[in-house]
């Protein structure tokens, strides 16, 4: 998980359109649900290209890993949390640094900590949503060249058909590749990629990808597949040339992450380009916008938030007094003004279930629960005021009829370019009820 635009004019670059129709609908429940990843909050790091960012101290790196978390000693007191809240979807991420640390040469120990994260939450009631790539590699990946190697497309391919053979059968929903364009972003920032070669990259993980989408639902019949989008308000049709365009015949729901919108009357989201995300003024209403982009995008094909949340400057309150509960239950109202105007929204799941190394700093706090990871030594979880709210949410199926948000909509949304400022939804409007 990453926001950010920096870059956004190299990958650019990578667009290559390819013209191919959109996947068949699929009807489900509605899936409520919390997400995590597997470096940013497992801990005991295995050497991978972000280990090595961290120890060289490269521009994404604030301050030292330490053990995150540590979700790989605590999973099961994190996944009866989540079993608590009410939600039926537990998004994570397998490691392939962890799992095969050398070529060839699978931890039987690290395959066998998965088995039980996967038999924990089945046990609660939940869906594992696994991700098969959250922007970590091993090591000797890195030392064959990266995503600058067709060796790493095979070698992908095959720990790939490793997770999801071992995890068929089970009701997995699967994400190939987290937020592909973000991905190649902070691996050229970090050193481990040449910018001017990202067109080739992005063409690597778009053929991971097809090639994953086909070997899943070889493996696993009737498994829904997808790889979430990170959103960047008013330019995703420009970025979507470079991934989502080209893999629109092999996604089973569009998923994207929405954490930051625009309008003529709040343009704070420029600071996430330099990773000061908390000084963002949330506005809810975009992911109306973004759901509804996808909805025109993609006709026919269901919706699913993969990711949604608010951070803060180290879990300290916002000046504006704009809560996490406020923030969450603005998001799914919104959520449910695009389901009751025909958009089919499947899915919502919040980021994150604790806090986590974001990606070189823990300063950006994003957790249902708050983990002190850099001076609490016993990283005890503490509930934010978002813990009730989500429980209630669920068991509401949404906010009740007649809740006014927070945040008011923004003037002149400019989330889908203009046409989300010359086409408005109307405000108030009808709601419907999620699940």
């Amino acid at each position: 998980m990453r926001r950010s635009s920096v870059l956004v004019v190299l990958t650019v670059l990578a667009g290559l359109l390819a013209g191919v129709s959109p996947a068949v609908a699929v009807t489900q429940p509605f899936f409520w649900g919390v997400a995590t990843s597997g470096y940013q909050a497992e801990g005991s790091a295995p050497d991978s290209n972000w280990r090595r960012y961290e120890q060289a101290k490269t521009s994404s790196i604030k301050e030292p890993y330490r053990e995150s978390v540590d979700f790989r000693h605590n999973y099961v007191a994190d996944i009866d949390r989540a079993k608590q809240l009410g939600v039926n979807v537990f998004r994570f991420s397998v490691e392939w640094a962890r799992i095969e640390p050398r070529p060839g040469q699978v931890d039987e120990t690290e395959l066998a900590y998965y088995d039980d994260v996967v038999r924990h939450v089945l046990d609660a009631g939940m869906r594992p949503m696994i991700t098969l790539d959250h922007w970590v590699y091993p090591g000797w990946v890195a030392d064959q060249g990266g995503w600058d190697s067709d060796r790493t497309v095979d070698a992908w391919l095959a720990n790939a058909r490793r997770v999801v053979d071992r995890y068929k059968g089970l009701g997995a929903l699967w994400i190939t590749i987290n937020e592909p364009t973000v991905y190649l972003q902070n691996e050229t920032a970090n050193g481990g990629l040449a910018g001017w070669k990202l067109p080739w990259a992005q063409a690597r993980l778009v053929r991971v990808h097809r090639a994953a989408y086909d070997l899943i639902h070889q493996l696993d019949p009737g498994a829904l597949v997808s790889s979430n989008t990170a959103y960047v308000p008013a330019v995703q049709g420009v970025l979507d040339a470079s991934f989502l365009d080209q893999v629109r015949d092999k996604l089973d729901f569009a998923g994207l992450d929405y954490y930051y919108g625009a309008s003529l009357d709040n343009l704070s989201a420029i600071h996430a380009a330099s990773g000061e995300f908390w000084k963002v003024t949330p506005q809810p209403d975009g992911i109306y916008y973004a759901l509804r982009y996808y909805a025109r995008k993609f006709p026919g094909l269901p919706l699913y938030v993969v990711e949604n949340g608010m951070p803060t400057d180290n879990g300290n309150a916002r000046p504006d007094g704009y809560t996490r509960s406020d923030h969450l239950r603005d998001h799914v109202y919104w959520v449910q003004r695009a389901k009751a105007d025909g958009m089919n929204v499947i899915g919502y799941n919040y980021w994150s279930l604790t806090d986590n190394y974001e990606w070189g700093s823990y300063q950006p706090r994003f957790g249902l629960y708050t983990v002190d990871a850099a001076t609490d030594p016993s990283l005890t979880r503490r509930p934010t005021d978002a813990v009730t709210a989500y429980r209630q949410l669920i068991d509401g199926h949404g906010v009740p009829a007649g809740y006014t948000p927070v945040r008011p909509p923004g003037f002149c949304s400019v989330v889908d370019g203009l046409g989300s400022c010359l086409d408005p939804a109307r405000y108030p409007g009808p709601l419907a009820p999620l699940g």
